[in-house]
Formats: C-alpha cells, structure tokens, sequence
C-alpha cells in the first residue's frame, strides 16, 4: 500500500458522512469545531467562508471546493442579492489522539478552483457525488460510501501535490524528496521489518547520520521514534477496524511479543490494546446515514432571511 492510502487507512475512524442543502435569501450556518477532516462543494450559486480565528474569508462559486483538515470552526454566509446556493458538505472523522504529520502539514482552509483543468480527477468525483445525492436511485446507499472515500483522497492528494512543490520542510515534503520518501515508502510497505536507522539510510542511500539529520529535519521526529509513532498507529487502526487477535496485530507492527506490544502501545495510549479496541466498538464515528437530514459535521442554527 503507498504511504499516502496507509495513512488513511489507519487514521479514519467511523464513517464518512455527507448532506446536500439548498438555500436562498440571506442564510447564515455556523460550524463548530470538528474532530476530524471536513468538506465543502458549491454545485450551485455561491458563498462566503468565514474563519472563526483570524484570517481572510473565502469567495465560493459553483465548482468550487473547500477542504478542512482540522475541522476548523468557520461560518457559511450569503447575502440577499445572491441566486440560491446548493451546498455539498461532509466529513471524514480523524484519530485526534494521532494526528498525522501529514495533517499538520495541511493549511487550515484548502480552496481548490472549479477549474477542471487544475485536479480533474477530483472534479469528476464531485459531479457524480452531487448526480448522486440529487437523483439518488437504485444503488446509491451504495455508491455513495465509495463516492465519499473516493473523494477524501483526491482531496489529500490535491492538496499534498500542492505543497510537496513549495514546502521546504514538512511531511509533504518529506514523502516527494528521493531520500526521505524512500525511507518512508519501506518502512510503510514492511512495518514489521527490524528496521535501523542504518537500514533506513541505506535504503535512502546516504549515511546513517546525513540520513538522520535529512529525516528528522524534514519529518519533524527522528526516524526510529517515527518507526515507533507508526507501528503504534497502525495497531490502533488494526485494533479499531480488524477482529484479529492481539498476537497477531503485534507480529504485523513488528513487536516480537504480545507482552513487549502491549506494554508500548499502553505506554503510547494510555491503556491496554484490549481494552482501546472496546471503547473504539462503543464509537460508532459519525453516526447516521449518507444522506441524513442533517449535516455530519456539528452545525449550528441555520438564520435565513427571505429578501422582501
């Protein structure tokens, strides 16, 4: 699996969620704070976003798309003189407890241009989830689930590609330089290798110290703490999402025995690996269904004032 679809895989918890709104006149929605990755799409008219914290609004036109990768507390306005605005919103619930380098690598808001022309694929995928959501039919309560996974990942390449071409330093970086990127795509690909940190720079093709001075730099941890942080995550993950046993997560991340696996993981977590696969099965993430009546992420009173 490459790093990028490993990351998802173990970091999203519960399912995906997603509503379509239509409104006209001048409306407010206000959005909380939210434990995880969200969207918004503009299929019709337009939009302002407005930050909570300090920062600039966001003009929204049809096509448009807006990403949140830290669900972060926002407003969703238009005035009166704006011609009714359809609204694709959803999102994706994160592990808080891991957030990902990646992630933190991610700006607050990631507007992303109606123009086609710019992430094609990710444009494609929002037309047939709106087709969907609009004139649902036989096969959508299907459809839509892969729809929205589909979506959050030309959503995280979009924005990775991005900034793996002007960030200096960051996970995106990180993942697109030839050194790091293929230390981070073996270790990903073998978690349960006995990897060093002469085994990494080897496979990164420079010097165990250059290589460690390179990683940490650009990752942000060094490498074995990194190896640590990863096969920990990729427990939880396999703990949240697998019946397999607790021997055999282990043997999968690289830990020689339960015993050794469950005192890491409780010194990481907190609490044993049985004990955190219970409370995960009691958290049914989002809650509700693929086209509930209400938005998944927490929304506040909607205010709309018809124009006279």
């Amino acid at each position: 699996m490459d790093v990028l679809s490993d990351t998802l895989a173990a970091l999203r918890t519960g399912r995906p969620c997603s509503t379509l709104t239509r409104q006209q006149g001048h409306w407010e929605m206000g959005i909380p704070p939210f434990g995880g990755a969200g969207f918004h799409v503009v299929l019709d008219g337009s939009c302002r976003l407005i930050p909570r914290a300090p920062g600039e609004a966001v003009t929204l036109v049809k096509g448009d798309a807006v990403f949140l990768p830290h669900g972060t507390p926002h407003t969703l306005t238009a005035s009166a003189d704006h011609p009714p605005t359809v609204l694709l919103t959803g999102g994706y619930r994160m592990d808080q407890a891991r957030a990902h380098p990646l992630l933190a690598d991610f700006p607050t808001f990631v507007p992303l241009s109606a123009r086609a022309t710019l992430h094609p694929s990710l444009h494609t995928v929002i037309r047939l989830l709106g087709d969907e959501l609009e004139s649902p039919g036989q096969g959508t309560d299907a459809a839509l689930p892969s729809l929205l996974e589909l979506l959050l990942i030309h959503l995280m390449r979009a924005v990775y590609e991005a900034r793996s071409t002007v960030a200096t330093t960051g996970w995106c970086r990180a993942l697109a330089d030839p050194t790091t990127g293929a230390a981070l795509r073996a270790l990903h690909t073998e978690p349960a290798r006995p990897w060093t940190v002469a085994s990494l720079a080897a496979t990164a093709g420079l010097s165990r110290a250059a290589f460690s001075r390179r990683f940490t730099t650009l990752v942000g941890r060094p490498p074995l703490t990194y190896v640590t942080w990863w096969r920990l995550t990729l427990a939880a993950g396999l703990l949240r999402n697998s019946d397999a046993t607790l021997a055999t997560v282990a043997e999968r991340v690289g830990y020689a025995s339960q015993f050794a696996f469950a005192n890491a993981f409780k010194r990481e977590y907190g609490t044993s690996p049985g004990r955190y696969r219970l409370l995960a099965a009691g958290d049914d993430g989002l809650g509700g269904g693929y086209r509930a009546a209400t938005a998944p992420l927490p929304v506040e009173p909607v205010s709309v004032l018809m124009p006279s």
